[in-house]
């Protein structure tokens, strides 16, 4: 173990509070979040507390815990850190983080899980001085760091990709510029690919020279085996890729099933998956190799780039999810002939070619950021429990 760890307990280094009780009809629009166990539930226009903030799921979620910098109000589902006593904030944040599996077996509710603050404070715990806190804290958050600025980068690369797809499908503004005798904005070369007019193609209007297909002619639409007919036969095993875990992104506590499953079947990053029925979504999976279960297409082509086939399918994606919610069964779902009735625009392949150079390069680094920020985080979580017991020696931050 290492120096300047003390035995205390879970009250003498900090305070919790319940948080407010707040309803939904008693917010008002604004930019302050509501709390609660589950993370952001809301926003408001008053805060009952400015950051830095840690609070814990109290009530329904036991066990989560967040970090917030702003002003917030924590809602009565939670409990809030009242006073650090002198402790660091983002350390206190990473201590709870790493009690959570603690947390939740200090449950006291009956049917509805619940957190008393008068069970944590007496728990007995290691801690460390600030310094040590400091640097814990210091390392964690560069992760952390890392991890949310590749998020935001992917917002925005996933929004300029979209825009650019809206742009030349949707809207057709290089068409029209050029059809109006208006700078269209691009480059000369890309520019002159479009044409500067449109034509009837199965009734609806279209760029001139461009086709109109079914969008499972665009794409190999893949659906997923039944997995559990194919348990592993050996130490050697795939994770199960699962509606829960395409939500999640990751694979962490999935299901295992053999690594001799058909090629086809196997997942790996930068694969499109989409899942067809429950709640209908569409992503491009990082979360590391897998198997495709049922209810999930694996979504491919030998012809077309991928933002291609991804952006359609995700500008179908809404009409899709309103066939789902249609269904009368308690699993929506669409089916085969709803992706032949969804229709696409394909210009000619010199333009795909153009447009590729600039719409790929996109695709590929949220494909990338996604894979670098699931490393970091196995490498946070990995850090996590060895940093907070002692067992990984820091050196003393002079901050």
């Amino acid at each position: 173990m290492q120096e300047k760890w003390i035995e205390t307990t879970i009250g003498e280094q900090v305070t919790l509070q319940r948080g407010f009780d707040i309803t939904r009809s008693e917010q008002r629009l604004g930019k302050v979040p509501v709390i609660s166990s589950g993370g952001i539930s809301s926003y408001h226009d008053t805060s009952q507390l400015s950051g830095p903030g840690v609070i814990l799921g109290r009530k329904g979620v036991v066990g989560s815990v967040y970090y917030i910098e702003t002003e917030y109000w924590p809602h009565d589902t939670t409990l809030w850190v009242k006073d650090f006593h002198g402790n660091h904030p983002r350390f206190v944040y990473y201590f709870f983080r790493n009690f959570a599996p603690r947390l939740a077996k200090l449950d006291v509710g009956s049917a509805n899980p619940t957190l008393n603050r008068n069970h944590v404070h007496p728990t007995e715990i290691l801690w460390p001085s600030l310094p040590i806190q400091q640097t814990i804290a210091q390392i964690l958050s560069s992760l952390d760091d890392k991890i949310e600025l590749n998020r935001q980068m992917n917002e925005t690369l996933e929004a300029m990709a979209r825009a650019i797809f809206q742009s030349w499908f949707v809207d057709f503004d290089p068409v029209r510029a050029k059809a109006e005798g208006r700078d269209t904005g691009l480059p000369p070369e890309i520019a002159a690919l479009f044409p500067d007019g449109f034509e009837e193609v199965e009734g609806q209007e279209v760029p001139r020279g461009w086709g109109v297909k079914p969008l499972d002619q665009i794409a190999t639409f893949l659906n997923g085996l039944a997995l559990q007919k194919y348990p592993p036969d050996g130490e050697d095993y795939l994770p199960v890729i699962k509606i829960a875990q395409l939500r999640k992104g990751d694979t962490e506590g999935s299901d295992k099933a053999s690594v001799k499953i058909s090629p086809e079947y196997i997942v790996d990053d930068g694969d499109i998956l989409f899942s067809w029925s429950g709640s209908l979504e569409v992503m491009i999976w990082c979360g590391g190799r897998g198997a495709l279960n049922q209810h999930l297409f694996k979504v491919s082509s030998e012809k077309y780039p991928k933002w291609f086939y991804y952006l359609w399918v995700l500008h179908h994606l809404l009409d899709f999810q309103l066939i789902a919610e249609g269904k009368a069964t308690t699993m929506g779902h669409i089916q085969r002939h709803h992706l032949s009735d969804a229709k696409v625009l394909v210009p000619h392949n010199n333009l795909i070619s153009a447009m590729d150079k600039i719409l790929s390069p996109l695709l590929n680094k949220i494909i990338s950021n996604n894979v670098e920020s699931l490393t970091l985080t196995e490498i946070r979580d990995a850090l996590l429990p060895k940093l907070m017991s002692g067992e990984i020696l820091v050196p003393i931050s002079q901050s």
